[in-house]
């Protein structure tokens, strides 16, 4: 019985604390209010049916939001910002803190066929 115990802690899950820095790809400056979306996707040993596997919050002023314990694997994070293109990726997520950079850029100018050239 007590063997089950020793062994019990390694197959729960490594766990890490993720941070989401969001800034502007141009001038650099934290984007405050992003709506930020972390969708955990797979790890090793991890139940997903006793576990919050999505989180859905907004940066601080500072343009960073801090998610305080997620399993530690694969995930994928978006950004959506007012006046910022939306951006997407998959990170592999497997230190106790880790940081992630995301850097937005302004969106493209709209192109069209039928625009008159002078």
């Amino acid at each position: 019985m007590l063997c089950l115990l020793v062994a019990a802690p390694a197959f729960s899950a490594e766990m890490t604390r993720l941070t989401v820095q969001v800034n502007s790809a141009d001038t650099g400056k934290p984007i405050g209010r992003a709506s930020v979306v972390v969708k955990f996707r797979h790890g090793r040993n991890v139940n997903l049916k006793k576990i919050v596997t999505n989180w859905e919050t907004k940066t601080s002023q500072e343009g960073s939001v801090t998610i305080p314990s997620m399993p530690q694997g694969e995930v994928q994070i978006q950004i959506i910002a007012q006046d910022y293109q939306t951006f997407g990726n998959i990170y592999q997520v497997d230190q106790p803190e880790q940081k992630i950079e995301i850097k937005l850029h302004r969106p493209q100018a709209q192109y069209s066929e039928d625009a008159k050239h002078p």
